[in-house]
């Protein structure tokens, strides 16, 4: 077995998709603090209750398509926030196999401090870069969503 890295021009450290996964990584897990400790809820599971926040009243199959969460993650975080009454679900008439899921009082309640909160923090985040730099990251990860959109997954 070779313990040794095998060095052929590739540097992972420079791998764009790696850069931006690990800056993804780490500005998440700082905030998942936040909703870990006040309300004990899973990044998953904060994900979900932000979109039923932001667009309505959907399907745990729309969430995944917006979210880019695999569907297991999304069924475990509905069951999780249903339990604990932060979302509720109801039959959906076309599709009886996919329930449409709105939040609760509660829900609304917590995405709403939640809400709050990110903005403070994506605001501190904002001001360690600067105005012109988080322009330009703003601007720049728009348009690799934008390339990315329509793409062909290769998985």
């Amino acid at each position: 077995m070779n313990t040794r890295p095998v060095s052929e021009g590739f540097d992972l450290e420079q791998f764009l998709p790696y850069l931006l996964n690990q800056a993804a990584e780490i500005t998440s897990r700082n905030f998942h603090a936040t909703y870990r400790e006040d309300y004990g809820i899973t990044r998953p599971q904060w994900r979900v209750l932000a979109n039923l926040g932001k667009f309505g009243r959907m399907t745990a199959r729309d969430i995944c398509r917006i979210s880019h969460i695999e569907k297991t993650k999304v069924s475990r975080a509905v069951a999780a926030l249903e339990a604990g009454g932060y979302l509720s679900r109801e039959v959906n008439p076309r599709d009886r196999r996919a329930g449409i899921l709105s939040l609760t009082d509660k829900g609304a309640e917590t995405y709403s401090k939640l809400g709050r909160r990110a903005i403070t923090y994506d605001q501190t985040l904002r001001s360690r870069l600067g105005p012109d730099l988080a322009g330009q990251l703003d601007a720049t990860l728009k348009a690799l969503i934008a390339q990315g959109t329509g793409a062909a997954e290769e998985d």
